[in-house]
């Protein structure tokens, strides 16, 4: 085992951790941050199912009393059985997208600079959206008022989850961010910040672990028992980052919204795009 990649490892762990669910794009960090660490390992698919899967079980651990309510509930509550549905329709479409367009978008848009375009045109169209839920609202959702149509989980109703699942299709390009367009798309189609964050949340367990088990199955000849350590220090680190970031993240809600992501995806973004233009930084493809 080599000390310094396991480093690397748990530091690409937190950095997956941390920005799984915030709308900055996880994949666009981890593959911005690889290029910088110079981390490689044989089995990098895997390694990344690995600390994906930490984050999903954070949110797990986070909401493991309302996913026991939709277990036992599920057939005989029909709270829980409505989300359920509209969790499995948001999953459909970017489940059936990702299946059908994953290897040609990982062979042709994995590299720092459509990252970094994705990162500018994401934090953008935050931004817009901001501007437009400020400009009919003002400031009264910050402040408890009922404003949203949707402003809970349990007012989704089947055609808004399918808005939303259509939204996180925009995904699958790096940079996008999944839990940037199910919120920003659900804040857009009438949800409250609340609820279109919480929702990201529960779509993400079956989105991410879909993910999981297909790439574990593209990866299954690749294996290895001898990068082990490096899967297990990422994916512990993962988990904590991202029970941190989610339990802050909601916190962070109550009283504040989304522009501050959008600024930090522009800055990135630029400066990402603007090492490559100088030379300071040579990207790799």
């Amino acid at each position: 085992m080599d000390p310094l990649q396991l480093v690397k490892a748990i530091i690409l762990g937190i950095v997956e951790g941390f920005t799984e669910f915030l709308p900055i794009s996880s994949t666009g960090h981890l593959i911005v941050i690889e290029d910088l660490l110079s981390f490689r390992l044989a089995t990098r698919d895997v390694f990344v199912i690995a600390i994906q899967a930490g984050a999903i079980l954070a949110v797990c651990w986070e909401y493991r009393a309302r996913l026991v309510a939709l277990a036992t509930g599920l057939a005989s509550r029909p709270r829980e059985q409505r989300l359920a549905l509209n969790v499995v329709i948001a999953f459909l479409p970017a489940g059936f997208a990702g299946v059908m367009f994953k290897n040609a978008i990982e062979l042709k848009l994995f590299n720092p600079l459509t990252v970094a375009v994705a990162l500018v045109l994401g934090g953008i169209i935050i931004l817009l959206v901001e501007r437009r839920h400020r400009r009919l609202y003002g400031a009264r959702d910050l402040q408890g008022g009922r404003l949203a149509r949707v402003e809970t989980i349990d007012d989704i109703r089947p055609l808004d989850a399918l808005k939303v699942g259509l939204a996180q299709c925009a995904a699958l390009i790096p940079g996008t961010s999944r839990s940037g367009a199910t919120i920003i798309g659900g804040i857009l189609f009438g949800f409250s910040r609340k609820a279109a964050t919480e929702f990201s949340f529960f779509l993400a367990i079956p989105t991410v672990i879909g993910a999981t088990v297909y790439s574990l199955y593209r990866a299954r000849d690749h294996l290895s028992m001898a990068e082990l350590p490096y899967y297990a220090g990422g994916f512990i680190a993962s988990f904590v980052a991202a029970l941190v970031c989610v339990r802050w993240l909601l916190r962070y809600l109550a009283t504040n919204d989304f522009v501050i992501f959008g600024w930090y995806r522009i800055a990135f973004g630029g400066l990402i795009l603007l090492t490559a233009y100088t030379g300071l930084v040579n990207w790799g493809d």
